[in-house]
């Protein structure tokens, strides 16, 4: 018998306030039709004043816990993911600890920007496989509008903020790829493209949080081409090819990305789960929100093979193959 990471739980929250693409024609030389053909992005959410990227984790955490049926003191330990985080330290992790309640375990924070989740995730099928944990918790929370510049046209209007959340708990397999659970991970990093997507500020340098800067079209090319490879990879892992996935679940950055990533691995855009045009861009919340969403819509069921992949700031990539 195998251990494996068995997602039990999946919720997500977004912040009440919606945001559509018109919006941004009374303060911008832009359009709602400029907006939708280059990123496929409607509308999305920003947070209220006052509202912290640990409020909207708790949401998530909440709704996550009582989709499994779980109560917290089941939670061993907490993993976020967030390049938002209320404050330099403490880690959101602990701040989501404290306000559901959970005394016991621990909590800390990944930081891989639009890849955090991918691994955060990893990170915690680890915990479980090697004993440390039997049940965690793993969010992804971002409140993104903090660090926008808004006459920049070419980046604010990607950008949304929101949670996902969801729960894995060990449970025992066959060893096989027929097995529910996290089934592969693949993760990489390059630093020498920084320069693509970064955010000019930091405790170091400047002394406050700065504001996000992209080269959108350098960035889409990478994208493609190592969002494919990514997830061929943690796919052979497990010796499966692209016909086996029921679901891509990918990064909802942008629709041309999506779109050429699914072509590149043959898989049709009826089997992508798509959030894009609703939320935007929420960096490392957008895969668990895209999960429960398409959770929700009654589109994944239980026994499903699921492949996320996600590429952020670094650039960092990578994805997971997930069996429901």
């Amino acid at each position: 018998m195998t251990r494996r990471a068995v997602v039990k739980g999946v919720g997500h929250y977004l912040p009440e306030r919606i945001v559509p693409n018109s919006e941004f024609e009374k303060t911008l030389d832009t359009s709602d039709e400029w907006i939708r053909t280059r990123s496929g992005i409607e509308r999305r959410h920003f947070a209220a004043e006052g509202q912290t990227t640990s409020d909207l984790a708790y949401e998530a955490a909440k709704h996550a816990l009582d989709n499994a049926g779980m109560s917290v003191d089941e939670i061993d330990a907490i993993v976020v993911a967030t390049s938002t985080p209320d404050l330099t330290f403490p880690s959101v992790g602990t701040m989501l600890q404290k306000k559901i309640g959970m005394t016991r375990g621990f909590a800390f924070d990944v930081q891989a920007v639009c890849a955090g989740f991918v691994y955060a995730l990893t990170n915690a099928n680890a915990l479980i496989l090697s004993g440390q944990c039997d049940t965690v918790l793993v969010v992804g929370a971002e409140t993104f509008s903090r660090i926008m510049d808004w006459e920049d046209r070419a980046t604010c209007v990607l950008f949304g903020d929101g949670a996902g959340a969801l729960i894995l708990k060990a449970e025992e397999g066959s060893g096989d790829n027929t097995d529910r659970g996290v089934l592969s991970a693949d993760l990489n990093s390059d630093g020498r493209y920084k320069d693509m997507l970064f955010v000019d500020g930091g405790v170091s340098t400047t002394g406050d949080s700065g504001k996000l800067r992209m080269q959108g079209n350098a960035l889409f090319r990478q994208a493609v081409e190592k969002l494919t490879s990514t997830a061929h990879t943690a796919l052979t892992k497990i010796g499966l090819n692209d016909d086996a996935v029921d679901w891509i679940v990918p990064h909802q950055a942008n629709i041309r990305i999506i779109q050429g990533t699914a072509k590149k691995m043959g898989v049709p855009m009826d089997r992508v789960i798509l959030t894009v045009q609703d939320h935007g861009n929420t960096s490392a919340a957008s895969i668990p929100l895209a999960l429960s969403v398409g959770v929700e819509r009654g589109q994944i069921k239980q026994g499903d093979l699921i492949v996320t992949e996600a590429i952020g700031g670094g650039l960092a990539w990578g994805s997971v193959v997930l069996r429901w």
